[in-house]
């Protein structure tokens, strides 16, 4: 098959070279001319996809990364995966579905597999993208969704052995997207509507966001009340049945658990039915980064005023350069508010916020927000106060 994928960022650049892997004719478009320009010199951005692999397909005409939308013409599938960020008021942000769409709608003009993996609310695919396209073009697409599941650097679990979720607004785009994923999936469970599927992505990472939420909160009465959070956790994980460990942290990050409850809260308030208990979650989680920053000041006998502090791991998840909706930035700025004189070290991020990153030494307290493979413990441990936000640096003050 000829296929596009428009968005060239985790989600899309894995789903281009799989593609690509599986033997498709891979078109892989991006509005960002530079990454296109770095990805064309065989140079991949992302965690799990090995630059050999994307210049091996380039090389060999299966992947051609581009900004010409009009190429797009030529393809039998082509795959929506854009960003759906929050706006400022934490309200689901479609733009970019919406431009991918009037892409679409603009250029393609003869019937089409669409398919939407950018995750959204239930009814994005039949509301946002199919009606839209069909009022600018006037073309019967067929259209299916199949949101994303892809987790940065993990090893274990890719696009070949992850199960694929497909919901298709009419029984044909059902079976030509089961046709397409065939190729590069394992396991494919079709679903009876685009908003079981839609719904489903959404509820998978509510029900991470608010069992983090609980374990965050519960974390905070385990400090109150003098117990080891972490001994408790693992005591409790002892039952084989009924019961699944969750960790504290700084808060979430990354573009999935922080974003995705709120499209769900969103569409829920639509409907007339508040989803109060997402709004708690929510709530608990952005609110980390104060009770870890409190922590510190306790434990720096109550003042950060020019203490010179290192924010260890910048990054939203261990052994990933990704800091999107990174705890660690709330961290960083709520320190320096206090007086701190606040660097950050994370070899695997560099360069951040139009700051670089710093190294271990000469700093009077060390806050370990991520713990990469990468760092060097013994760097950190030679700071005069270590917090500890992973539990994972023994003699540590933490959560």
């Amino acid at each position: 098959m000829r296929v596009a994928v428009i968005g060239q960022g985790y989600v899309g650049l894995t789903i281009a070279i799989s593609a690509g892997q599986a033997g498709h004719k891979v078109i892989g478009l991006d509005v960002n001319p530079l990454l296109i320009l770095a990805l064309a010199s065989g140079t991949s951005h992302i965690e799990g996809i090995e630059s050999c692999d994307v210049a091996q397909l380039i090389s060999g005409s299966t992947y051609v990364p581009t900004t010409d939308e009009t190429l797009l013409s030529q393809c039998d599938v082509i795959v929506i995966a854009v960003p759906t960020p929050l706006t400022d008021d934490r309200l689901p942000d479609l733009a970019y579905v919406h431009a991918a769409s009037d892409c679409i709608a603009r250029v393609v003009t003869k019937p089409t597999l669409v398919i939407n993996e950018s995750t959204s609310f239930p009814g994005t695919l039949r509301n946002e993208i199919a009606s839209r396209i069909f009022k600018a073009s006037g073309v019967e697409h067929l259209y299916a969704a199949s949101p994303e599941r892809v987790d940065p650097g993990n090893e274990k679990w890719v696009a070949r052995n992850t199960p694929r979720l497909i919901g298709g607004l009419t029984a044909g785009a059902c079976a030509a997207a089961r046709s397409f994923y065939a190729s590069f999936c394992d396991t494919i469970i079709e679903v009876s509507s685009p908003e079981v599927a839609e719904a489903a992505k959404l509820f998978e990472n509510t029900f991470r966001q608010v069992n983090i939420a609980l374990v965050n909160e519960f974390a905070q009465v385990s400090h109150a009340l003098g117990i080891p959070v972490r001994e408790v956790l693992d005591a409790a994980a002892t039952k084989p049945y009924g019961f699944m460990k969750f960790l504290p942290g700084a808060g979430v990050g990354g573009h999935c658990i922080p974003v995705d409850p709120s499209y769900l809260a969103y569409v829920a308030e639509k409907a007339s039915t508040p989803a109060t208990f997402i709004a708690r979650a929510n709530a608990v989680n952005l609110a980390m980064p104060t009770y870890v920053a409190k922590r510190v000041i306790a434990g720096l006998a109550g003042t950060v005023v020019k203490k010179k502090i290192v924010v260890v791991g910048v990054s939203y998840k261990a052994n990933v350069a990704d800091t999107r909706e990174t705890p660690a930035a709330a961290v960083i700025d709520l320190l320096r508010e206090a007086g701190a004189d606040v660097s950050w070290h994370d070899p695997l991020v560099g360069s951040w916020r139009g700051e670089q990153s710093r190294g271990l030494t000469g700093f009077d307290a060390a806050v370990v927000v991520t713990l990469h493979d990468q760092i060097n413990v013994a760097d950190v441990q030679k700071s005069g106060y270590i917090f500890d936000c992973t539990g994972l640096i023994s003699g540590a003050d933490g959560l």
